[in-house]
């Protein structure tokens, strides 16, 4: 039987009307656009980079144009009797960035001047917030209807300056200035929607808007953004074949593969899972399991806000916050949580709504592996290509269960890095061996200072065949390792797991910088 015809994926392309008229595959939001504009007037919505907001913008403005041809056999389709065409002003702040106070004047005009012409203002005011007010009514005026504004990435001129205190000041005000007019002109406004990847105060923000609904938590949107398992195992049915036999492997394999790389996002609880869609789409147009949406952002400030905040790599795992915490504004942040939930680095795994208590975790292991690679010069100072080249290769012998050949890889690569500042801890190099064991793949388990009836075990790495009990030392012995374990009798915590417990002990020399023995006891 000839093989039937694919759709277009829309890798990169978040036009509704281009992926609609195109005929490529889209998934079906629609629903909750039609339960977003009977909600509430106002709507802000918050997902990470790349998981669909512009796309949900462009969405929106095609219903409120009245596009209704771009609908048909959609949700919303069914659901909406009455199509009238209202007048949109969209307006995208993503190029804002990395601006002075007098760019980003000149770049909120040039988005205002881009509407000012089509509706006949051949005379601005001077000040920005004056000229958004004179455009909303203006569009009210000669259209008799009244206006949808759609905002997009409200947040980025703000997000590379978060965490310097003389800039992000001036750069607030700003913006507070530009988006005042969007409660003076509640009389001439249908709806208004704006998205972001931070939650700034609204205060700050937006000023006297306080009647502005945050749907980022409500679990009735939770699959608003990204593509939900469901989704993808019906809708993207046909590419999950293309993708195995591209590989040549089953189906059910490609539907694990998939899931470990990209899926685990809970941005509510309880939630669907919920995969990068920018991901997900370019995995089945490549037939790869590349980190893409790590790739296309380098998080270099995370780094220096995990630095600023003194934490360790291991960390980010198994975090346990209460709703305010990890949904709180970003701006003169206590902790790092804001900022890893809301950039999509960390997110929900479980909760305890009677205590308010939720865990996060990183979600897949494109996550995790980007993060790594991004901290592993902080605890080696290396090239990028011969540490993940290591990995690799201690990877390998992980699987073969040759514990002694993945040991002695480290050892002959960290002779070869320079000295790192700080390597004169046992906390060091416990860190340095978490991040290069996240590093190896996707095992079964990585913990640090795993508590037993007796004390706390190192790190345990779980393999499908294992499980690896770590002990470190420095400057002492691996045979004093071994001691303490075989003391304490940390394996009898393992007992009923079912699998081997194998107790490697390890010393590191402070002056060589790397692994000066180890044993292995079966």
């Amino acid at each position: 039987m000839e093989k039937k015809p694919l759709k277009r994926l829309p890798v990169g392309i978040q036009t509704f009307s281009e992926i609609r008229e195109k005929d490529m595959l889209y998934i079906d939001k629609t629903e909750y656009i039609w339960k977003m504009i009977h909600l509430s007037k106002y709507v802000f919505l918050s997902r990470p980079r790349r998981f669909g907001k512009s796309l949900l913008i462009s969405t929106l403005q095609a219903y409120f144009e009245g596009r209704k041809e771009l609908f048909k056999g959609l949700a919303i389709d069914r659901l909406e009797k009455d199509w009238t065409a209202y007048p949109v002003l969209r307006i995208s702040m993503a190029s804002g960035k990395h601006m002075e106070k007098d760019q980003l004047e000149r770049y909120l005009g040039m988005r205002l001047a881009e509407y000012e012409g089509k509706y006949g203002i051949t005379c601005p005011a001077s000040d920005n917030n004056d000229r958004f007010t004179a455009l909303i009514q203006a569009a009210y005026q000669q259209t008799g209807r009244k206006v949808a504004v759609l905002i997009d990435e409200y947040d980025a001129p703000l997000l590379d300056v978060v965490h310097e205190e003389t800039t992000l000041p001036v750069l607030r005000n700003v913006m507070r200035n530009f988006y005042s007019p969007l409660k003076d002109c509640d009389p001439y406004l249908q709806f208004v929607f704006l998205t972001g990847i931070t939650k700034f105060s609204q205060l700050s923000i937006f000023s006297e808007l306080n009647n502005l609904k945050n749907i980022s938590l409500l679990p009735r949107y939770a699959a608003v953004c990204g593509i939900t398992e469901e989704e993808m195992m019906t809708c993207m049915s046909d590419y999950i074949d293309d993708f195995a036999a591209s590989r040549q492997i089953s189906r059910e394999e490609a539907v694990a593969q998939l899931k470990r790389q990209y899926d685990g996002y809970h941005f509510t609880w309880p939630s669907p899972d919920v995969f990068n869609p920018f991901s997900l789409l370019n995995a089945f147009q490549d037939h790869l399991l590349t980190n893409y949406w790590f790739a296309s952002g380098t998080p270099t400030y995370l780094v220096e806000m995990l630095q600023k905040f003194h934490i360790l790599p291991s960390d980010i795992s198994r975090m346990e916050a209460m709703s305010y915490e990890f949904d709180a504004p970003t701006e003169n942040m206590q902790s790092i949580i804001p900022l890893l939930y809301q950039s999509g680095y960390v997110t929900i795994k479980d909760c305890d709504p009677e205590a308010d208590l939720y865990t996060l975790d990183i979600p897949n292991s494109e996550v995790r592996i980007g993060l790594m690679k991004s901290l592993l010069p902080l605890y080696a100072s290396v090239q990028y290509g011969r540490g993940m080249t290591t990995a690799a290769k201690m990877s390998l012998a992980l699987r073969k269960e040759d514990i002694d050949g993945a040991l002695k890889l480290l050892q002959a690569y960290l002779l070869t890095v320079p000295y790192c500042n700080h390597a004169n801890s046992e906390s060091h190099y416990q860190q340095m061996l978490y991040i290069i064991f996240s590093l190896l793949g996707e095992f079964n388990g990585l913990d640090v200072e795993v508590r037993t009836a007796t004390g706390r075990v190192d790190m345990v790495l779980r393999t499908l065949k294992a499980i690896y009990l770590f002990e470190l030392k420095l400057n002492k012995s691996a045979a004093a390792a071994l001691q303490q374990m075989d003391a304490k009798d940390y394996a009898s915590r393992f007992a009923l797991d079912g699998l081997p417990v194998v107790k490697v002990g390890i010393n590191f020399d402070a002056e060589r910088h790397t692994l000066s023995d180890w044993e292995i006891k079966a």
